[in-house]
């Protein structure tokens, strides 16, 4: 039987090359999005790494009932859902002292809110042996480490904190839950800031390996955590970060 998977955030970034990936790797796939064109740009290069139909929705994971819905119409395409990747997600950079209660609250809803519930819907519909990979990231981590990232690091420790919360929840139903956390990695989110020159080199040499990632390295380490060869693997978190969390 063909795999499925449900990746969102798919318009761009980590979830468009997980989108990609798993294609390549013989996979089913629907992305969900809230730029639904950008969803069906990823849809329609999947098609051409192989034979499976591939399917975008538009939903925004702040929109509970939406997404909800985005899920029913998924399982109508997919019949059935083995692998959830959440990959949505927004950031900022506003000085702590600067940073609102609404700029706060708006992050947290989409990171840490939205994947909540896309976890939720998706368990509901999974068999035994499906899997999950929410996508956290260093700054979780380490707590930022950058002036101006305080709603974003909190969402993404709040991410790590929910993946091994429903790993524990959901293994009696025989789903596991996996986290990766990647450091700077070349999507959207990033390329205006990557313009400044002085602001790339110290974020890059703030890691071992000075560089920056790009989203299929993360791509590709999603797909091993939900693949059937990481059975053994639940509640865990995978840094994919250039060595940034040693220092």
């Amino acid at each position: 039987m063909t795999r499925t998977a449900i990746v969102t955030g798919a318009a761009s970034g980590i979830g468009a090359a997980t989108v990609l990936e798993l294609a390549r790797q013989g996979y089913r796939t629907v992305g969900i999005d809230r730029v639904l064109e950008g969803a069906r740009v990823t849809a329609r290069e999947a098609t051409q790494l192989n034979t499976e139909r591939h399917h975008a929705i538009q939903a925004d994971v702040t929109d509970e009932a939406r997404l909800i819905a985005a899920f029913d119409e998924a399982m109508e395409f997919l019949e059935h859902i083995d692998v959830l990747v959440t990959s949505a997600g927004i950031a900022e950079m506003t000085p702590f002292m600067e940073l609102t209660a609404a700029t706060f609250r708006e992050v947290n809803e989409v990171n840490v809110i939205g994947t909540f519930v896309c976890i939720r819907e998706a368990a509901r519909r999974m068999l035994p042996g499906s899997r999950i990979c929410t996508v956290a990231s260093v700054a979780g981590i380490r707590g930022g480490g950058l002036s101006g990232t305080a709603a974003y690091a909190a969402s993404k420790g709040a991410v790590l904190a929910l993946t091994k919360n429903a790993a524990r929840a959901l293994a009696a139903q025989g789903i596991s839950v996996n986290t990766i956390a990647p450091g700077a990695t070349m999507t959207p989110m990033i390329a205006e800031q990557w313009k400044n020159d002085a602001h790339r080199s110290r974020v890059e040499g703030m890691s071992v390996l000075n560089r920056t990632a790009q989203p299929h390295e993360m791509a590709v380490a999603i797909a091993f955590l939900v693949s059937p060869q990481a059975t053994s693997i639940t509640g865990s978190t995978l840094v994919a970060d250039n060595g940034l969390a040693m220092y």
